[in-house]
């Protein structure tokens, strides 16, 4: 069970919208230091607060706790102390061997607490009002002009989705911010005919070809749609299909992975895990007692010289 101050730390995370993975262990095989229902919080930068097994399962569950939070998905993760060195995946869960393990095998439910994704709607008009209605209805965060301090809209490439329904107030400077900047899905509500126009006044303001391509206009999946709530729930599907499709997130700064040369697992790299300076480069290890194991090693190499 969850304690108070990691129940308070969880809340402090979300209310920053930093993601997080809440990492649960649900089964132990004795020996084990950890028990049912211990309990942490794995951020982005593979930092760990709270007890889920010694330092080698902290390894495996850093490098598939971030997986959950890139897929969005909760994991089963089960470590076993002996097994195929291969990772096996199943539908909601993974395996893994990690010859290290000190006991018994162990099994840790990974759920992602994720932000959820922003899209900005630009323009105030019942199309607006109803995409603001349908938004957080299938989680997402719609944030409009008038709901910020100084009334403007800056899209960023962490941003899921723009939506333009200004009706040609300063739409082009927005339509531009929001392919310049890369974000997932950029619509314009406008008829076919309006929306060209728009395309091409772009195109003449310096717009690369390739962004205007990105520009979905009229925005939305094509399902008849006259209402404005109709418009609205055609653009978010729109943004749904476009959050659900194959997509490789921006992990600019998160951690970067090697691989133990004495146990084969995978490890995340951080200011804890230990290493080794080794023929110009940099060796890391789960434990200490790779490392020792790897120092023995190189040391009998070099006295056979």
């Amino acid at each position: 069970m969850i304690g108070d101050a990691l129940t308070r730390r969880a809340q402090e995370l979300a209310a920053k919208d930093a993601p997080f993975v809440v990492a649960t262990v649900v089964r132990v095989q004795r020996p084990s230091s950890v028990e049912p229902g211990n309990v942490g919080l794995v951020q982005v930068d593979g930092t760990i607060e709270g007890f889920i097994g010694g330092v080698c399962a902290q390894h495996s569950v850093r490098l598939h706790a971030l997986e959950t939070i890139d897929s969005g998905m909760p994991l089963l993760l089960r470590i076993l102390p002996d097994g195929p060195e291969e990772i096996i995946r199943e539908e909601g869960a993974v395996t893994v061997t990690n010859p290290c393990l000190s006991g018994g095998a162990i099994e840790v439910f990974l759920e992602p607490v994720l932000p959820a994704p922003r899209v900005l709607v630009a323009g105030d008009s019942p199309i607006v009002a109803a995409l603001r209605s349908l938004g957080p209805e299938v989680g997402l965060s719609v944030v409009a002009a008038q709901d910020i301090t100084d009334g403007v809209l800056t899209p960023t490439a962490g941003d899921l989705a723009l939506v333009v329904a200004t009706h040609g107030n300063d739409e082009i400077a927005t339509l531009r911010a929001g392919l310049e900047a890369r974000v997932r899905y950029v619509g314009l509500v406008a008829s076919r005919r309006r929306g060209g126009a728009v395309i091409e006044e772009l195109r003449a303001d310096g717009v690369a070809e390739e962004l205007l391509e990105a520009l979905d206009t009229p925005a939305g999946l094509d399902i008849g749609a006259r209402t404005p709530a109709e418009v609205a729930l055609a653009i978010i599907a729109r943004i749904i299909a476009v959050r659900r499709s194959g997509f490789e997130p921006d992990r600019t700064g998160a951690p970067v992975t090697a691989v133990d040369p004495i146990c084969g697992m995978t490890v995340v790299i951080a200011a804890e895990t230990p290493s080794l300076e080794h023929d110009a480069g940099t060796v890391y290890f789960c434990c200490a007692g790779c490392r020792r194991t790897f120092e023995e090693r190189r040391e009998l190499a070099r006295s056979d010289r």
